[in-house]
């Protein structure tokens, strides 16, 4: 219970400080309360230790504050992802130079010990293409990979991030097992309109 409460109130004071850290625009995203209470309660179940939470909520912070503010709002939809200060970062934008910026930025934040650079590269004009011939809806996606996640048996969802894009599913975090990955991959794999699933979730046993 102390461990829980402890992991808890890390979340809050974390969540806090990403409002603090971002602008008035990208604070938007932090400053729903339920998200804070969400956040709180999956860190007191979940399998990160509390020093692990807290450089991840940092690593977060810094990245909403300096990554994004440094590349502009013509890459708002990059997103970042941490798990035990590993990265992954998600998201389109128009020129792979973006891309390399994206990563460079990240790797120059403190603690952060590996990035997955899984953003896609898309020209304007088959951007335009594609959301008229093949719109697909990635956040009726995200919400179905979030309710199977937490209805499948075997599978301990506070320790899964994921990200669609375009319905190409990135999953991200820590399994207990194999067997727990490989679930968790069926799982997303059989939702409507996904078209490729990729876990880089990494595989760790608890600590016995």
């Amino acid at each position: 219970m102390d461990r829980a409460f402890r992991c808890g109130w890390l979340a809050i004071v974390g969540a806090a400080v990403l409002i603090l850290a971002a602008t008035p625009v990208q604070a938007i995203e932090f400053i729903n309360p339920l998200s804070i209470i969400k956040s709180a309660v999956e860190a007191a179940v979940e399998d990160r230790s509390s020093e692990d939470i807290a450089k991840d909520l940092a690593i977060k912070a810094t990245f909403t504050k300096d990554v994004i503010s440094e590349m502009g709002t013509d890459v708002i939809s990059i997103k970042a992802d941490v798990y035990e200060q590993d990265v992954m970062l998600t998201g389109v934008v128009e020129d792979p130079k973006q891309k390399s910026q994206a990563e460079k930025l990240t790797a120059k934040i403190e603690d952060v010990k590996k990035i997955y650079n899984e953003i896609r590269v898309i020209k304007p004009v088959k951007k335009e293409k594609g959301v008229v011939e093949n719109f697909v809806d990635d956040t009726v996606i995200e919400s179905k990979i979030n309710a199977l996640l937490l209805d499948g048996k075997g599978v301990n969802v506070t320790n899964f991030r994921w990200r669609s894009i375009g319905g190409h599913v990135y999953l991200f975090g820590r399994a207990l097992s194999r067997a727990e990955k490989a679930k968790a991959t069926k799982i997303i794999k059989e939702i409507k309109n996904v078209q490729s699933v990729k876990n880089l979730a990494k595989t760790k046993p608890k600590k016995k």
